[in-house]
């Protein structure tokens, strides 16, 4: 029995495809969550809704490109943070310390972060010289519904674009 409720449990955190009616197709993500914001502005029951992005493709926004002066300064900075955080840390329990340890906290970050940040970047050796940024869009996004609702929610998006027309 309890291995059974296991392999149930487990089942069911897999990936799936949705189900459901298509009730609105849109060009937008925003426009779909209006959709969906709107049946629930109305008293549809939305726990059964699903939004689903057709036709996915990465986009990658090349943002800067990469120079050791670039890739150093980005090292000495998060390194001095987070050696700023741990000097903090070590001043407040360390009685009559003063200044001192908070100091020694960000030179060391200092170090550390240029001596990670260049390892990093030497290990590449010059084939990404550039930071970018990446995001998973959609040609079209459904908005889907199950069936016994589905009549329901288009009736609602029907009344609406009739009202905005």
């Amino acid at each position: 029995m309890t291995k059974l409720f296991t392999q149930t449990t487990a089942a069911t955190r897999l990936p799936m495809l949705p189900d459901g009616w298509p009730v609105s197709s849109h060009d937008t993500y925003k426009e779909a969550q209006q959709t969906v914001d709107h049946l629930a502005d109305n008293d549809f029951p939305v726990r059964g809704l699903t939004i689903v992005g057709v036709g996915l493709v990465l986009v990658e926004r090349v943002d800067a490109h990469l120079t050791w002066r670039r890739v150093l300064a980005i090292g000495a900075l998060s390194g001095a943070w987070i050696g700023l955080f741990v000097g903090l840390l070590l001043s407040m329990f360390t009685a009559g310390a003063g200044l001192l340890p908070i100091m020694i906290g960000v030179v060391s970050g200092v170090a550390f972060g240029l001596a990670s940040a260049a390892l990093r970047y030497a290990s590449a050796r010059g084939q990404r010289n550039f930071v970018s940024h990446s995001h998973i869009v959609a040609h079209r996004y459904d908005v889907l519904c199950q069936p016994p609702t589905a009549e329901k929610a288009r009736e609602l998006l029907a009344q609406r674009a009739l009202r905005d027309n």
